[in-house]
């Protein structure tokens, strides 16, 4: 079966779901959200991620610890950790929704109207999956930047900088948003192609409109009897 237009925004947008659903996920177990360089020690360089942190040195490679607690997280992590989590949650329900809403996948008996509802809901959970990542990763950067410049603290203390798990999150948030808008103009395009009630009956012929073709039948008359 050839692919409609419909169709195809239909599977650009699920491919740019799930790879942003996988750069979500990826993001949320790197230890890379803060990087750290002491200029005291060049050779060490420290990581912090949502579950541990860890050091990179050059005599024994990397050493990783997890959180212990998870109220003794800064603020920004708590609520960075809690946020991905949901963000994975709706991501996936998104990308099952509109799977099955789409052209490419046929049941029995679903009809046209479910499966666009299916597909605007999916659409819908992936662009409220790019907001609950792109809010924490963007929050944690506020964060770093906020510390950095920060006058408060001695010249001497080393700062936090940007880790590779946030530009990961950026991009994750952006094929997400972009694959939840393609769903969602695929799913409002197929109601735009669907005639309106009023349209569909102002096309249909009215109902004394004489008819233009008549069974042989009724139009021969019925003959009289004359000798009765």
């Amino acid at each position: 079966m050839p692919w409609t237009f419909r169709g195809r925004l239909q599977l650009g947008g699920l491919l740019l779901s799930l790879l942003g659903w996988v750069c979500s996920c990826i993001a949320t177990i790197l230890p890379q959200w803060k990087t750290l360089n002491a200029e005291m020690n060049e050779m060490d360089t420290w990581t912090m991620g949502l579950w541990g942190a860890c050091v990179n040195r050059e005599e024994v490679g990397i050493v990783c610890k997890t959180f212990d607690s998870f109220l003794s997280l800064p603020w920004e992590l708590q609520v960075a950790r809690m946020f991905m989590i949901a963000s994975q949650g709706l991501g996936l329900l998104g990308l099952l929704l509109s799977g099955f809403g789409s052209e490419c996948c046929q049941f029995h008996r679903t009809t046209k109207v479910l499966k666009e509802r299916l597909c605007l809901l999916g659409g819908t959970l992936e662009a409220s999956a790019s907001a609950t990542t792109l809010f924490p990763v963007s929050w944690v950067a506020h964060a770093i930047v906020r510390e950095f410049w920060d006058d408060g603290i001695p010249e001497i203390v080393p700062r936090w900088e940007f880790g590779d798990a946030l530009f990961l999150g950026w991009s994750a948030g952006l094929f997400l948003a972009v694959g939840g808008l393609l769903l969602i103009f695929s799913a409002c395009m197929g109601k735009e192609n669907m005639p309106s009630p009023s349209v569909a009956d102002s096309t249909a012929p009215p109902s004394w409109a004489p008819v233009e073709e008549l069974d042989a039948f009724h139009l021969m008359r019925r003959p009289v009897n004359l000798h009765s």
